[in-house]
């Protein structure tokens, strides 16, 4: 079965509509990735400032492939997409939880 990998980014208020915007810019990044199954970025509602970013991978390996390859490339650098100064984080703070799908249901 799949694995699940949760990125837990603790995002401050004024930084959320930032994070957003970075998401919708990176569409198709993770897409077309071996193993690659699904990605949500969710928001929170309430209670918390803390957006979880889903993926589901194929296997753990195709996930390690991703982080090493494109992900990582995608991260590193310090020039901005101008040439200027790479954006500051929009995120305060980051956490991966890792899960294996021992059970699904789809709809009917």
């Amino acid at each position: 079965m799949s694995i699940v990998k949760i990125n837990v980014l603790s995002v401050p208020a004024e930084q959320r509509e930032v994070l957003e915007q970075r998401f919708a810019s990176r569409a198709g990044a993770v897409e077309g990735s071996d193993g690659f199954e699904w990605f949500e970025l969710l928001r929170p509602l309430e209670g918390t400032d803390q957006y979880l970013v889903y993926t589901r991978w194929r296997s753990e390996e195709d996930f390690q492939n991703w982080m090493n390859g494109s992900m990582k490339a995608a991260h590193q650098g310090t020039a901005g997409a101008e040439g200027g100064e790479r954006p500051k984080p929009a995120a305060s703070g980051s956490t991966l939880w890792s899960f294996e799908v021992v059970q699904q249901a789809s709809p009917k």
